[in-house]
């Protein structure tokens, strides 16, 4: 009998010891933010994660008490945001990104600036509707028939180029068809739709939030959406696998990351306040708007929606020959 009750006071021992980080964890993410909370964007004003965070951030500096800023960090293929968040080492300073930025990183680059295992997830915040565009006065109507074009003048036509998944998603595309198409490489995604629009370039892969107002301009036609399910939003638009074409299949991923050691119990208490935001009636219809769909959560189903991106990313680079950094 006294040893059973010294190991159930040795084990309330352990539980009260256990807790104590928890507790302060908690206590932690309960008084978070205590000052001004900077969302970095690798991208430039117009992108399509841009529009996502400034609507995000309103209704959470209201939330928070505190102001939350949106600044745009593009250029280096999004290194300079990444690397901005990962020096700051602060929670205060978190990256607003679309995963298709960095998940391609080790296919692009044989030495990274920074440790992609420093990077947090925190929350999961939409799916960005990914458009294949085309100018509308190219007279294409479906992926097939713009493959039958690059296929009867080889090289004749070109592709814009940003950097990232989306990029090496059509290249594998291309590879896969056994089609050339020349590539044009750009700094931002608004750069390349105003190319897109007056027939400079023939195609891009790209949110369909900053091609919607040259859409519906009618210059440009988009001819397939690469997101695996099919939006209720665009209706007559097909998604690549309804089209014929799966290997232009890619989810648009959107969500939060911070600095390593984050404690799950912010990085839960954020992602919960995402939730909550981003389910909001007016939020949610602006953002299904502007190509967005919502599809909070938590930091756990990010980190498995992120590895599942990235196994894709690797398969995209199987088909092109390209081996990832470190492997």
């Amino acid at each position: 009998m006294r040893n059973l009750l010294r190991s159930l006071i040795a084990l309330s021992a352990l539980a009260a010891a256990a807790s104590l980080p928890l507790s302060a964890a908690q206590a932690q993410a309960q008084n978070w933010p205590t000052q001004p909370v900077k969302f970095i964007i690798p991208l430039g004003p117009g992108a399509g994660v841009d529009i996502t965070a400034r609507l995000v951030a309103d209704k959470l500096s209201a939330k928070w008490g505190q102001p939350v800023v949106v600044e745009n960090r593009p250029g280096g293929d999004a290194f300079v945001a990444i690397t901005a968040v990962l020096s700051a080492n602060d929670t205060h300073q978190l990256l607003f990104a679309p995963a298709s930025t960095f998940t391609a990183h080790p296919l692009l680059h044989d030495k990274l600036p920074y440790n992609p295992k420093d990077l947090t997830p925190i929350a999961r915040v939409t799916n960005t509707l990914i458009a294949l565009g085309v100018p509308t006065e190219m007279g294409v109507s479906t992926v097939k028939e713009l493959a039958a074009k690059i296929k009867a003048a080889p090289n004749k036509f070109n592709y814009a180029s940003v950097t990232g998944a989306n990029d090496l998603l059509y290249a594998a595309f291309l590879k896969t068809e056994n089609l050339e198409q020349a590539k044009v490489p750009y700094k931002d995604p608004v750069s390349a739709i105003n190319d897109l629009s007056e027939n400079r370039i023939q195609a891009f892969v790209g949110a369909y939030a900053i091609m919607r107002p040259r859409v519906q301009a009618g210059k440009v036609k988009v001819i397939a959406l690469t997101n695996t399910e099919h939006a209720k939003e665009l209706n007559d638009i097909p998604t690549a696998r309804e089209a014929g074409f799966k290997s232009l299949e890619l989810d648009g991923l959107v969500g939060i990351l911070g600095p390593k050691d984050m404690p799950l119990a912010l990085r839960e208490k954020i992602a919960a306040d995402v939730k909550q935001v981003v389910s909001d009636p007016e939020v949610n219809a602006k953002l299904a708007a502007t190509g967005q769909v919502v599809n909070p959560g938590t930091p756990k189903e990010f980190e498995a929606a992120l590895n599942e991106q990235s196994g894709k990313v690797v398969e995209i680079g199987r088909i092109l020959g390209i081996k990832a950094a470190g492997n």
